[in-house]
């Protein structure tokens, strides 16, 4: 209680006295700061480091175009180089034996026959090429 001034008669007041609550928390306050630690730990983290050795060139895709029409010759192209039929197949053997990626394209003109463009899926295939995809006219312009 408080003590009033005047004619001695002391009053009760509705106010809390807060200055001892204030010590104990300045008190807890000292005591949380000394516990914990002054350096924060983090989580220990393996950061990718850059390879040692510079990475060889990814591979151009290999793309095989067959070219001619139903009643002309039809001429095979292996990324821009002219090959005749069987040539091609052990090109593409040749090939194939050494990459990691066995990915093939196939493109063929509008006017020719289906079934060259199927030898050269087939050659593909004993080649050991496990995924061809066949560029058409609406693929090459992007649309």
């Amino acid at each position: 209680m408080a003590m009033s001034g005047g004619n001695g008669i002391s009053k009760a007041t509705s106010e809390i006295n807060v200055t001892p609550l204030i010590d104990v928390l300045l008190v807890l306050l000292i005591i949380f700061m000394v516990i914990v630690p002054a350096t924060p730990k983090g989580l220990d983290a393996l950061l990718p480091q850059p390879p040692k050795s510079p990475q060889p060139e990814t591979p151009q895709a290999i793309v095989v175009s067959v070219e001619g029409s139903q009643s002309g010759p039809t001429t095979y192209l292996l990324n821009q180089d002219r090959v005749s039929q069987p040539q091609l197949a052990a090109r593409l053997q040749q090939v194939y034996a050494v990459r990691s990626d066995k990915v093939m394209f196939v493109k063929g003109d509008s006017g020719l026959n289906y079934s060259a463009v199927a030898d050269v899926i087939n050659m593909g295939t004993a080649a050991g090429v496990t995924s061809i995809g066949i560029i058409t006219p609406k693929v090459e312009r992007g649309d």
